[in-house]
């Protein structure tokens, strides 16, 4: 007699295997199938695990995540889902629009900056601030802070990162601004109040003043960004300036999210200067480390270096990992880097190029790819990107 197999005599590490392979808006109609599929789905270590699976399995594939105003005078933003499949020959990304809710389908409503992913969850910040899994199309706008308008005091600056606190399961968002004096508009040189968002409550409070290494000022360029989110710790590339003494230095700040403070990391003396080169700091997530990118401003024919912190937790472990270039073409700014070799170009002439970066023993050698991305023309300097990953996290409470 002939045994009939069933989908409910499968073990249930072979369905999980199975399940895990779908879109996250797949999975979440898969619950609707039987109980046991929704209980599966909906159980903590299957999302947990469904992140790091799903998005392995799919390596071989680039997924990109961009925002960008399509007509100068409008606010509105686009978000579109790139993709692109390693052994295309053509290089061709298709360009998917994604379908925005109606509350932020309006060109009151704008963007101008995209971090993440951190487990699948995206900020976008703008007007309004807004938590996204673009996966789920979920979206959570955060409730406005009027911490910093008030006692004599108002921002027009600000600076943002955002991350997971593991011991509390919460994302939070941590904003640093400036200080001007109402009475006399002038700023405070040096000078920041920060405050923190949380998921969980909904709402912001202030941290305490004496957390912050001041005085001190952040990098403002906002030509090149790289979301860099490691050890539960975000970066903001920094400087203090020593006006008597004609010094500039360079140093990393960083808000460690599950603890609540700050951290003062030092650097090598790297750039030159900070008038002929750019730093940029970019994420090891294999390493769990952070490194800085840093290349010319000027001229046609650029090189790059990749520098490393081989221990996060130590200063002194800074060294220089490995030297890009010469390149032929004009890069205007640093997309995105992944991996630890692989960066995304936005050139002079409006095309993105994906540089592979491969090292073999002590032969170096560079793979270019110029990338056409379908239903773009041109990407001006509204256009942010950053890495695409399925994500089965709810930003709905309860779900």
């Amino acid at each position: 007699m002939e045994m009939v197999i069933t989908m409910e005599n499968l073990p249930q590490e072979l369905v999980s295997n199975i399940l895990s392979r779908l879109p996250a808006r797949k999975l979440l109609k898969c619950k609707c199938v039987c109980k046991s599929w929704l209980h599966l789905i909906a159980d903590p270590h299957f999302t947990t695990n469904y992140y790091s699976f799903h998005n392995q399995i799919y390596s071989q594939e680039e997924h990109l995540l961009a925002i960008q105003r399509p007509f100068f005078p409008r606010l509105k933003t686009n978000i579109s889902l790139l993709s692109l499949t390693f052994n295309d020959p053509k290089n061709h990304v298709n360009s998917t629009l994604l379908n925005l809710p109606e509350e932020y389908n309006s060109d009151h409503k704008y963007w101008s900056e995209i971090m993440g992913p951190c487990n699948g969850i995206y900020f976008l910040q703008g007007n309004p601030n807004v938590l996204m899994n673009p996966s789920l199309r979920q979206f959570k706008s955060l409730p406005e802070s009027h911490l910093t308008d008030s006692n004599g005091i108002y921002s027009l600056t600000d600076y943002a990162s955002f991350g997971f606190d593991p011991k509390s399961n919460d994302y939070k968002v941590v904003m640093l601004k400036d200080i001007w004096l109402k009475e006399t508009d002038d700023r405070q040189k040096g000078f920041w109040t920060a405050e923190l968002y949380s998921h969980k409550s909904n709402s912001w409070r202030k941290l305490d003043a004496k957390t912050l290494p001041l005085p001190i000022e952040i990098c403002g360029s906002s030509l090149s960004r790289v979301y860099t989110y490691v050890n539960n710790c975000c970066h903001w590339w920094s400087f203090v300036n020593n006006e008597s003494a004609g010094i500039k230095e360079d140093f990393i700040l960083s808000f460690d999210m599950v603890n609540e403070v700050f951290r003062k990391i030092k650097v090598p003396k790297i750039c030159e200067s900070s008038k002929e080169t750019f730093a940029t700091l970019a994420p090891f997530e294999k390493s769990s480390t952070i490194g800085v990118i840093v290349y010319p401003i000027r001229g046609n024919v650029k090189h790059f270096d990749v520098w490393m912190m081989r221990d996060y937790w130590d200063e002194g472990s800074w060294i220089k990992q490995y030297s890009v270039g010469p390149i032929e073409y004009v890069v205007d700014r640093l997309m995105v880097f992944n991996g630890s070799n692989r960066f995304l170009w936005k050139c002079n002439n409006d095309e993105l190029v994906l540089n592979e970066h491969q090292s073999f023993f002590c032969d170096e050698s560079q793979k270019r790819r110029d990338l056409k991305v379908r239903d773009y023309d041109k990407f001006d300097d509204s256009f942010r990107v950053v890495v695409y990953k399925e994500s089965l996290v709810s930003l709905q409470s309860g779900a």
